[in-house]
């Protein structure tokens, strides 16, 4: 049986978690709000770009371009994975890492066994799991969310489009974290490179002349595209991630809650003993003067 004593020290500290938990909570709010507007300031822009870019495809050889058209057999990959930079936000992390861990093992197996897959990580835990556990990892970004910055999104499309454009990759994967509600963050592995056709099956939206050509206008649209979708994508892991911290934090919260009441009734129990103890031993004293 714990003495009062340890009783009172775990009800301590108990108490301080709950308030650092508490405080942790309302930052990761504050932080939510913010990212969740840059999240979904950033989604009309990215949407217009790909339906530009969808009904200037309809009018042009996509041949001509390498990044808009996919190829017959994939012979290297490239993984680009999005996780946080620090933990205490739930399963955010775990979870994100099991499809990436599914992506390379599962769909590339055969690439990553003959060395032919190579992983980008924007977070450090995902940098840190598998750069321990052997994988090629051709670039790391840890602690990329301290200050996130567009030039990080910039810096991986490029790299990503110059190993596609020189046939180092056939195939680029983002998986990410895309931020939809507080409670239902959806786990994604989005296709970067080649862009799919899906993206090209546009509006064609009227007869239009183009100046300069629709091929001139694609070739400068290409690259914004892929800048904004990365920059989309690290925007709403970030957001998904702060509701994963918010919500964690808060289950810790209502945890230590319900720890202390139990705590509190097995302190009033013990002292309630210990004080019917005393009184036994006092009242067993004076029988025995009397006597």
């Amino acid at each position: 049986m714990p003495t009062l004593k340890d009783i009172r020290v775990r009800i301590k500290g108990v108490t301080s978690t709950q308030q650092v938990t508490k405080a942790m909570k309302m930052v990761a709010a504050a932080k939510l709000r913010r990212a969740q507007e840059r999240a979904i300031m950033a989604r009309p822009y990215a949407a217009k770009l790909s339906e530009m870019l969808g009904s200037l495809s309809a009018k042009v050889d996509t041949s001509e371009n390498p990044l808009l058209s996919g190829r017959s057999e994939v012979r290297g990959a490239l993984v680009i994975l999005i996780t946080s930079d620090r933990g205490l936000c739930g399963g955010f992390n775990t979870n994100i890492i099991k499809v990436a861990q599914r992506v390379v093992n599962n769909e590339y197996g055969e690439l990553n066994a003959a060395g032919r897959l190579s992983m980008i990580c924007a977070g450090t835990r995902g940098f840190d799991f598998f750069r321990k556990r052997g994988y090629t990892i051709l670039k790391g970004y840890p602690s990329v969310f301290q200050n996130l910055d567009f030039s990080t999104a910039q810096e991986i499309a490029e790299t990503a489009s110059s190993m596609y454009l020189k046939g180092e990759v056939d195939k680029v994967v983002v998986v990410y974290n895309e931020f939809k509600s507080v409670l239902a963050p959806v786990l994604k592995a989005e296709t970067l490179l080649p862009i799919s056709s899906e993206e090209n099956e546009g509006d064609t939206g009227g007869d239009y002349i183009y100046e300069p050509s629709p091929s001139a206008i694609i070739s400068e649209l290409v690259p914004k595209h892929l800048n904004t979708q990365v920059w989309r994508m690290m925007l709403e892991s970030n957001a998904a991630e702060q509701a994963a911290r918010m919500t964690a934090m808060d289950s810790a919260t209502e945890n230590a809650k319900e720890l202390l009441r139990t705590l509190n009734i097995s302190y009033n129990r013990a002292r309630q003993a210990a004080i019917t103890k005393e009184l036994s031993e006092i009242v067993g004293g004076a029988d025995a003067l009397q006597n």
